[in-house]
């Protein structure tokens, strides 16, 4: 079995620990700072292996280098993003595997937050590693790519089996819900499960991991064919990406 251990940054980050117990080996994904980090590592009695890297922004790899030095750990990211991941030893592409001991990750190509953005998929541990381009009732900005990459991007995660947990890096679920039920107030399972995520938040609990199953239910940027959806802004006969690009849209302008 692979443990997870969710590790909060920041203001609203969550890094990753993974840990192969029959190896003992230990990766590390999208590390913002180190601080939590070593100190989830000393708490656990876990040494460093690899840090796997989503993409190339600050926040996600703020403290690849100081871990590199720390641990002399090995760093995995984009081949297609190699010059902007600190410290890169492996590169990886889409289909290509990983492996943490005898636990398997598949690489998915998945650009529209970023042009190299990658994301990790355990069949195994049924865990899905998606950094920013899948969220919580949310999707990721489209700081470089563009909503065609992002919808296709999108339509690779949704095929994932429905009972694959998402591990996004951010926890957004609460203002990406605010969002969802300004164009799907009607619907039952995103009323309940904004009731669920509330509590949680009450709590200084996390509201992750999703399930692919519950994003199929509850994620607007999911759902670009429904409907509701595509009634309440107007777009009942356009295409499913012309829908998905008015909703990314909607999103950025929503207060």
């Amino acid at each position: 079995m692979l443990s997870i251990l969710l590790v909060p940054a920041l203001h609203d980050n969550y890094i990753y620990l993974l840990h192969e117990p029959n190896s003992g080996e230990t990766a590390v994904v999208d590390p913002a700072v180190s601080a939590p980090v070593v100190d989830a590592l000393q708490q656990q009695d876990w040494q460093l292996d690899y840090i796997f890297n989503t993409h190339h922004h600050g926040d996600h790899v703020g403290a690849n280098l100081e871990l590199k030095q720390l641990t002399g750990c090995k760093i995995v990211g984009s081949a297609a993003d190699q010059a902007r991941i600190p410290g890169i030893d492996i590169t990886v592409s889409d289909g290509d595997v990983v492996k943490l001991g005898n636990q398997k990750f598949q690489v998915i190509d998945t650009p529209g937050h970023t042009v190299g953005h990658i994301v990790y998929y355990g069949a195994d541990s049924q865990a899905l590693f998606c950094g920013d381009t899948l969220f919580s009732l949310g999707c990721g900005r489209l700081f470089e790519g563009s909503a065609e990459q992002m919808w296709h991007s999108l339509q690779k995660l949704k095929a994932l089996p429905a009972e694959t947990r998402i591990y996004c890096a951010h926890e957004y679920t609460a203002a990406n819900g605010r969002f969802a039920l300004s164009i799907d107030a009607d619907n039952p399972k995103l009323q309940q499960r904004i009731t669920q995520v509330t509590e949680l938040r009450r709590q200084n609990l996390p509201s992750i991991p999703s399930t692919i199953g519950l994003e199929l239910a509850t994620n607007p940027f999911f759902r670009a064919d429904n409907v509701s959806i595509r009634s309440n802004i107007d777009m009942t006969e356009q295409s499913d990406l012309a829908v998905f690009r008015q909703l990314r849209l909607l999103k950025d302008q929503f207060q």
